[in-house]
């Protein structure tokens, strides 16, 4: 199975930053990245993954000083191209958005990152879902979903291209005859789209991977078919195993009408592990940590994704179903959870306590947490894991020292990296320049 983590400074829970062990001013120490990207390589890991927004909240400080998600964070290219140098097999994937970067500056970014890490990169291709990016480029909000997905689909073509600028065997170095390159192994693009006129190539050898792995993380029903026409690696929704079977059955489906095989594609399912003495113990973890969450950050965290203010409902109250909004601009998928969340009936404190972005959560000891993952793999549910890491350092090393070596005794996961390269790891296909002749 593919295990890959989501990585925040010092975890991806709300709380993490609170927990005793937390280091203070983590997210822009690069020798503390460094240390826990190193940890998760020892345990064959197959990628670290920094998600990212190019924005601050603006708005509603106090509130986000409780927990301070995208308020303090290194720009992830550039901390990934310094993690490269202190790791050797891991792949090391970020997001970068479609609205608000040019094709050009992502092509050669990731590009570079591909040369420096020695072929172990990844795009992750999102549209941002928050207006305080839009603000920070000269607009008011984002454009409707459908627009950026729109733009989305040209953008990542012409970066594709552009990562075909040179064939493989261009540079010859031919001393003698004074000719470093092949000037007919170059090809310039010449892309006039509905968004963007691109003339022009990249100015560097096609990389290791021959193109970083693109990731992806839509599911709205345009998401998906996005990833069904150019994903390698989706990160799938489903808090059961029985939605992730429906988001995995779905996505790999639609893929037949692209030309594309369905191994081309690696589902992951979301996941938070909590390990313990036992389930209950895990589940004692948890509920500890879900404690020491702000009531302020939750109903924030609900404004934010269910794209309307709930702080002036009472918290040991239900929802009034009419407070749902009749649809969602940013995240479909856990504007949905929210809204199903509310339909249940639960009170909003109860809301704010469940609400986990659309990630299951395995509770046990190493050996249930793998018999729950063997299980979810088996039925079809994933083709493995993107675990987002609730506290840091002591989830990854329970995940490291305990669930890997379980999961290895049942040989369900490597023991040694296959190949130097994330493709490779991954079990996919190196993609063939579009200008090599045929053979």
């Amino acid at each position: 199975m593919v295990l890959g983590g989501l990585f925040e400074a010092n975890g991806y829970h709300p709380a993490a930053w609170l927990m005793p062990g937390a280091q203070d001013g983590a997210a822009t120490d690069i020798g503390y990245f460094r240390r826990i990207v190193q940890t998760a390589e020892r345990g064959k890991l197959d990628f670290f993954f920094l998600a990212d927004t190019p924005a601050a909240r603006t708005e509603d400080l106090d509130a986000w000083t409780r927990a301070p998600l995208y308020m303090n964070m290194m720009e992830p290219i550039t901390l990934l191209s310094a993690i490269a140098g202190a790791t050797s097999h891991i792949g090391l994937g970020a997001t970068a958005s479609t609205s608000f970067y040019e094709p050009y500056n992502v092509a050669r970014l990731f590009a570079s990152l591909d040369h420096i890490s020695h072929g172990r990169a990844a795009w992750n291709v999102v549209t941002t879902a928050n207006d305080y990016a839009a603000r920070n480029f000269g607009l008011d909000a984002l454009p409707p979903h459908q627009r950026r997905y729109d733009r989305a689909g040209e953008f990542l073509g012409i970066v594709q291209a552009l990562w075909d600028t040179w064939e493989d065997d261009a540079f010859i170095h031919d001393k003698a005859n004074v000719r470093m390159f092949d000037p007919g192994k170059f090809h310039a693009l010449d892309h006039q789209g509905e968004f963007f006129r691109v003339r022009g190539g990249l100015n560097m050898a096609r990389s290791p991977q021959g193109q970083p792995v693109i990731f992806q993380a839509g599911a709205s029903e345009t998401g998906r078919e996005f990833a069904a026409r150019t994903a390698e690696v989706v990160f799938g929704t489903g808090a059961s195993m029985s939605e992730a079977i429906a988001f995995h059955q779905d996505l790999k489906g639609r893929m037949a009408r692209y030309g594309r095989h369905p191994d081309a594609l690696k589902v992951l399912s979301g996941v938070s592990i909590v390990l313990g003495e036992s389930a209950a113990h895990a589940r004692e973890k948890w509920a500890a940590w879900q404690e020491m969450v702000h009531i302020d950050i939750g109903l924030m965290y609900l404004k934010t994704d269910l794209e309307t203010d709930l702080s002036d409902l009472p918290l040991d109250e239900a929802v009034p179903e009419h407070r749902i909004p009749e649809k969602s601009n940013f995240h479909q998928v856990y504007f949905e959870e929210i809204a199903g969340l509310i339909r249940q009936g639960l009170t909003l404190r109860q809301v704010c306590r469940r609400y986990n972005r659309s990630k299951a959560i395995f509770y046990g000891t190493a050996r249930q947490i793998a018999d729950q993952m063997e299980e979810w793999v088996a039925a079809g549910a994933s083709d493995g894991f993107m675990m987002a890491l609730p506290v840091l350092p002591d989830s990854l090393t329970d995940i490291t020292e305990k669930v890997v070596p379980e999961l290895q005794r049942r040989g369900l996961f490597r023991t040694e990296y296959q190949g130097t390269t994330l493709r490779e790891n991954l079990g996919l296909a190196r993609p063939r320049n579009r200008h090599a002749p045929a053979g």
